[in-house]
C-alpha cells in the first residue's frame, strides 16, 4: 500500500492521475492557451489508441486527458508523446497550465497577443511548486473569455477611455452602450461635456469602439491583473491588483510578487484567494504593491 501511495504522488508531479479503477492512469497533456498542432494531435491520437481505449478527453482548461492507460504503459505512452513533441501536464500543488483565449492574433477584440504572455508565464511558472494549485488565464479583453477573474493569477486586456471634446457631436450613444454604466454627460460653463468614471469602467472598449465621432479614443492600453480567483468547492472571483498595467515588464513584476507572496504566506493546501481572504486584501496588495516600486 505505501509503494502504491508513494508510486501514485511520484506520477502526478508528471501530469498522471490515478483513476477510480485499480491500476488504471489519466494522462493530462499540456496544451499552452489552447495550442496543439495537427503533428501532435495525431500522436495523441494514436497514444490513446494504442494505451488508451481510443478516446480523449477536453478538459476545462483547454487541455487533452487520456483515460485507461494502465500501469504497466505509463512509461512506454509518455515515451511516445515525448516523440510527437507532446509534453505532459500538470498536478497537484504547482502550477498547472497556462489557458488563454486567441487574442489580438485573430480576434477583433483582442487588446494584446495572449498566446506570447502565455507562453512567457508558462516558461516561467509551469510545473513550479506553490501551497495549492495554481492556475494562471490569459484573455485578450473585459468579454472574458477565459475567465480571467476565476484564475489565482489572471490577466486581462485593457482600454483605458479618453473624450476628445472637439470631435464630439454630442450623439450620447456612448451612455446607452455602456455595460458599466459608467459614462455621464455633464454641462459647464463651457457647454457639455463626456466623463468617464475611473471606478465604474471595465475598460472593455466598447465605447472607443463604437462611437461614430471617434470621440471617445484610447487614452491608455494595457492589462488588468487580477488575483485570488478560484472555482471548486469554495468559490471567490479574483480581486484586481492593478486595473490598467501598460508595459510587459510591469506586469511580470507584479504576477512575480504576488506568487512570491503566495508562497511566503500561504498555508498547505489554501488557495490563494483564501489566504488572501485570510490575511485581508489590503495587506496582501500592500506587500505586493509597495515592495513592487
Amino acid at each position: 500500500m505505501q509503494v502504491q501511495e508513494s508510486f501514485g504522488a511520484t506520477v502526478s508531479k508528471v501530469g498522471m492521475m490515478g483513476q477510480k479503477q485499480p491500476g488504471y492512469y489519466v494522462l493530462r497533456l499540456k496544451a499552452v492557451a489552447g495550442e496543439l498542432t495537427a503533428s501532435q494531435l495525431s500522436c495523441i491520437a494514436g497514444v490513446a489508441e494504442h494505451y488508451g481505449r481510443g478516446q480523449v478527453h477536453l478538459s476545462a482548461r483547454q487541455g487533452i486527458e487520456i483515460h485507461y492507460v494502465h500501469r504497466d504503459n505509463l512509461e512506454s505512452a509518455e515515451l511516445e508523446l515525448q516523440q510527437g513533441g507532446v509534453e505532459l501536464g500538470s498536478c497537484g500543488p504547482r502550477v498547472r497550465v497556462i489557458v488563454g483565449c486567441p487574442g489580438a492574433e485573430t480576434c477583433r477584440m483582442g487588446v494584446f497577443d495572449t498566446k506570447k504572455i502565455a507562453r512567457e508565464l508558462d516558461a516561467r511558472y509551469f510545473k513550479q511548486d506553490t501551497p495549492s494549485k495554481f492556475k494562471m488565464a490569459v484573455t485578450g479583453c473585459a468579454n472574458n473569455c477565459t475567465k480571467a477573474n476565476e484564475n489565482d493569477i489572471g490577466v486581462r486586456g485593457a482600454i483605458e477611455p479618453k473624450w476628445v471634446p472637439s470631435l464630439c457631436s454630442d450623439c450620447g450613444l456612448c451612455i446607452p452602450i455602456c455595460p458599466a454604466n459608467a459614462i455621464e454627460r455633464q454641462v459647464n460653463k463651457e457647454g457639455h461635456i463626456y466623463v468617464s468614471s475611473a471606478q465604474k469602467c471595465i475598460n472593455c472598449s466598447i465605447c472607443t469602439s463604437n462611437c461614430s465621432d471617434k470621440a471617445w479614443v484610447v487614452g491608455r492600453k494595457g492589462y488588468t491583473l487580477f488575483i485570488g480567483g478560484t472555482m471548486g468547492r469554495i468559490p471567490r472571483f479574483a480581486s484586481i491588483l492593478k486595473k490598467v498595467i501598460e508595459s510587459e515588464e510591469e506586469l511580470y513584476l507584479l504576477i512575480e510578487k504576488a506568487v512570491t507572496f503566495y508562497r511566503g504566506n500561504g498555508k498547505s493546501k489554501e488557495r490563494f484567494g483564501h489566504m488572501i481572504d485570510r490575511i485581508g486584501i489590503d495587506t496582501v496588495k500592500e506587500g505586493i504593491l509597495v515592495k513592487a516600486l
